[in-house]
C-alpha cells in the first residue's frame, strides 16, 4: 500500500487540493532529505516547525505516510495532557489515515495481536502515568528490539523537555519518552510546534536538540505574525486600548457588526475572544461587563445603539462576502439581540466549556490560561488582549495569541490591545522571522534574541550551565588574545585609516576580520559570529560600524579597552553592530608583541541567548 498517495487522495477528494500539494512538499522534502538517509541503527531527533495554528496536523500525517512508505512499522504520535485534545487526535488519525492499526491508550491487545502485521500508530497524551504503562507495553512485547520507532511529538516544547535540568534530575514526563525511544532497536524522533524557542535552547548533550530542522510555509489564506505585526507601521486591524475611553462597549458593539455581517452573509460563527488575565475573579468581572453592554444595545436599539453601529459599520470591509446593507446589518444584530441567542461563555479551570458551545453563532469567550496551546476557535474575528506578566515568555505569549489562523476574514479582524503590549508581540513576530530566514538558510546553529525584559521560554527547562545571555550594548574584548596572522588583519584593514573616525562596512567583513582571531576563553568568539549569521539571514545586505586604531599602547587586563572617545563613538551606533580593532604595541602585556585586539558591541536593548557545549 502506498500510504502518502492514499492520504493525499482522501484530502484531495475533500477539495482540499492546495493543503494536498503543501503536505506532499512537507512530506517528500523531509522523507528525500532525513528519513531516506536514516541509518535504522541510531536515535535521531528533528524539528518540524511551522507557524501557530497554520495546519501542522496534517503535514505530520504526511510526514508519518512517507515515512511509512520508506520502512518504518510503528508510530508514537503525543498530543498535550488533555483527555478532549488526545481523543480529538485519535478520531482525526482514525478518519484520515488507511491502512494503519490505530491504538488509543487503552488498546494494547489491539497492539498486540496486530504484531506490526499492518503499521501501528499509538496515540498517547503526555501524561507520566500513560507513557510509563505504553514503554513497559512496548518493552514487554519486544518488538522494538528490532524495529525502528518514529516518534512525532506534537507541541513538543510543551511538557517533553526536562523541567528539572537545573537540579540534576529528570522530571518524569521526560523521563519516559527518553525511555520509549531509548528502548527500541533505533527511533526517530519528531518534535513539532509553531514555537520552538525552548527546544532550540536545549544543548546536543541532553538529547532534545534537533539534528535537523524543517519549516514548511503556512497556505495563501492564512492569517499570521507578519499581517498583525508588520515591520513598519500598525495595521487597521489593530486598535489601543490607549485611545478608547469605554473599551469592553467599543469591543461588543463591533463584534456585534462583525457577526451580523458573517452570520446574514450566510457564515455559520463569528468568534470574539477576551484575554484579560490569569485570574478567574477577572474573567467573571468581564463576562458580567458584556452582559451589560449588551442589555445595554437591547434597551437603546432605537437610538444611540443604531448610530454607534452605524459608525462601526462604515469602517467593515469583509474580503470572504459581499458587504451587506446597513438596514440587513441592524436588522441581524437586533435579532441577535433580541433573541438573546449571544453566548457569553467562560473558559478556566474552574468551568468546562465543550467545542461545540462556539462552533455557531455569535459568541464572546473569556479566559485565561486553557485559551493557549492545543484550543482552536473558528472564526475568530475580534479579540480583546491585556494579559501581561512581570516576566513576560515570548513562546508563552504567542501560543496564547488565537488570533492567528486560515478562517478569519482579513477585512473584518480587530484585535484591541495596549500599545505597550502590541509591541512585545512585534518584537517576538521578529525574533520568529528571523528563525525561519536562519532555517531556510540552512544555519544548524539558530540564535535567538529578545528585547531585555523579554524571555524566550520558562526558565526551568534551560540548562543555567549551558545558556548564557550575551547583551546588547555591552562591550566584550578578550583579554588574552591572539591573532592567526596580524599580517592577514593588517591587509584587511589597510583601506581603513584613522583619518576618518569610523566605517560602515558590510557585517560579512566584521566576520571576516574576526575570523583570524584566536580568542581566550573569556570571549565568545563563535557565539558573536553566529549572531552575525542570524542578522545576515534577514538581511544579508546588513551593515556594521569598524573603527580601526593603530600603535595603541595599552596595558593589558585593566578593564576597560577603549579610550573614553572611542567608547562614547562606539555607544553612539545604537541599532548596529560595531566592531572597534585596536592594534596594540604589546608593550605592556599581550604577550610582549603587536596584536591586533578585537571590541564588538551589538545593537542596543536586546538579549542574545547562546547555548554553548562542555568543552573537548
Amino acid at each position: 500500500m502506498q500510504y502518502l498517495k492514499t492520504y493525499l487522495q482522501k484530502i484531495t477528494d475533500r477539495g482540499n487540493t492546495k493543503l494536498a500539494e503543501s503536505i506532499q512538499k512537507t512530506a517528500e522534502d523531509v522523507g528525500n532529505r532525513y528519513i531516506k538517509t536514516f541509518s535504522f541503527s541510531s536515535h535521531e531527533i528533528g524539528l518540524l516547525f511551522g507557524n501557530v495554528q497554520s495546519g501542522k496536523t496534517g503535514q505530520m500525517f504526511g510526514i508519518m505516510c512517507k515515512a511509512a512508505d520508506l520502512g518504518f512499522p510503528a508510530f508514537v504520535l503525543l498530543t498535550t495532557d488533555n483527555v478532549v485534545l488526545q481523543q480529538q487526535t485519535l478520531d482525526r488519525v482514525k478518519s484520515d489515515l488507511e491502512g494503519f492499526c490505530i491504538c488509543g491508550e487503552n488498546d494494547s491487545r489491539l497492539f498486540t495481536d496486530n504484531s506490526l502485521i499492518q503499521p501501528a500508530i499509538i496515540v498517547l497524551k503526555k501524561n507520566a502515568r500513560v507513557l510509563k504503562l505504553w514503554s513497559n507495553i512496548l518493552n514487554s512485547t519486544g518488538f522494538m528490539k528490532g524495529n525502528p520507532l518514529f516518534i512525532i511529538d506534537d507541541e513538543a516544547d510543551a511538557a517533553s523537555l526536562n523541567t528539572l535540568v537545573n537540579r540534576d534530575r529528570q522530571s518524569s514526563i521526560n523521563k519516559y519518552l527518553d525511555i520509549i525511544k531509548n528502548g527500541s532497536s533505533s527511533s526517530l524522533y519528531l518534535q513539532v510546534t509553531g514555537t520552538p524557542q525552548a527546544i532550540f535552547l536545549q544543548t546536543i548533550a541532553s538529547g532534545w536538540h534537533p539534528y535537523f530542522t524543517y519549516y514548511f510555509q503556512p497556505g495563501d489564506s492564512y492569517l499570521g505574525g507578519d499581517f498583525f505585526f508588520p515591520i513598519s507601521g500598525k495595521p487597521d486591524c489593530i486598535s489601543f486600548l490607549d485611545t478608547i475611553k469605554k473599551p469592553t462597549h467599543a469591543v461588543v458593539l463591533r463584534h456585534l457588526v462583525v457577526s451580523a455581517q458573517i452570520l446574514s452573509s450566510g457564515g455559520k460563527v463569528s468568534n470574539c475572544l477576551f484575554h484579560p488575565s490569569v485570574r478567574v475573579a477577572a474573567h467573571q468581572r468581564f463576562a458580567d461587563e458584556v452582559e451589560k453592554e449588551l442589555d445595554w444595545c437591547r434597551i437603546n436599539a432605537d437610538s444611540e445603539f443604531k448610530a454607534e453601529l452605524q459608525a462601526q459599520y462604515e469602517g467593515l470591509t469583509p474580503s470572504k462576502s459581499e458587504k451587506q446593507p446597513f438596514e440587513v446589518i441592524f436588522s441581524k444584530a437586533v435579532e441577535l439581540l433580541t433573541e438573546k441567542s449571544i453566548k457569553v461563555l467562560v473558559m478556566n479551570g474552574k468551568t468546562d466549556v465543550d467545542s461545540a458551545e462556539y462552533s455557531n453563532g455569535c459568541c464572546f469567550i473569556i479566559g485565561g490560561n486553557t485559551l493557549g496551546r492545543g484550543v482552536t476557535f473558528p472564526g475568530l474575528q475580534t479579540i480583546y488582549y491585556t494579559r501581561t506578566s512581570k516576566k513576560p515568555q515570548a513562546d508563552t505569549m504567542w501560543q496564547h495569541s488565537r488570533m492567528f489562523g486560515y478562517d478569519r476574514d482579513s477585512g473584518m479582524m480587530m484585535v484591541f490591545i495596549d500599545e505597550n503590549l502590541y509591541k512585545l508581540f512585534a518584537d517576538i513576530n521578529a525574533t520568529n522571522n528571523s528563525i525561519i530566514a536562519q532555517v531556510e538558510r540552512g544555519i544548524d546553529d539558530v540564535k535567538l534574541y529578545y528585547p531585555s525584559g523579554l524571555n524566550p521560554t520558562r526558565k526551568n527547562v534551560l540548562d543555567n550551565d549551558h545558556v548564557e545571555i550575551i547583551s546588547g550594548g555591552t562591550n566584550y574584548y578578550p583579554f588574552y588574545p591572539d591573532n592567526d596572522s596580524i599580517e592577514a588583519i593588517s591587509k584587511l584593514l589597510e583601506p581603513f585609516s584613522e583619518t576618518e573616525p569610523y566605517y560602515q562596512v558590510s557585517l560579512r567583513l566584521l566576520k571576516e576580520i574576526l575570523s583570524h582571531i584566536i580568542p581566550s576563553p573569556d570571549f565568545k568568539l563563535q557565539a558573536f559570529q553566529s549572531i552575525m549569521d542570524t542578522i545576515l539571514a534577514e538581511r544579508p545586505t546588513a551593515q556594521g560600524i569598524l573603527i580601526v586604531r593603530r600603535s595603541r599602547n595599552v596595558a593589558q587586563g585593566t578593564g576597560a579597552l577603549l579610550s573614553p572617545n572611542d567608547w562614547q563613538l562606539g555607544g553612539s551606533f545604537s541599532d548596529k553592530t560595531v566592531l572597534t580593532m585596536y592594534q596594540v604595541t604589546g608593550t605592556k602585556g599581550w604577550g610582549g608583541k603587536p596584536l591586533w585586539v578585537p571590541n564588538i558591541k551589538l545593537p542596543d536593548n536586546t538579549m542574545y541567548y547562546n547555548v554553548f557545549e562542555e568543552e573537548g
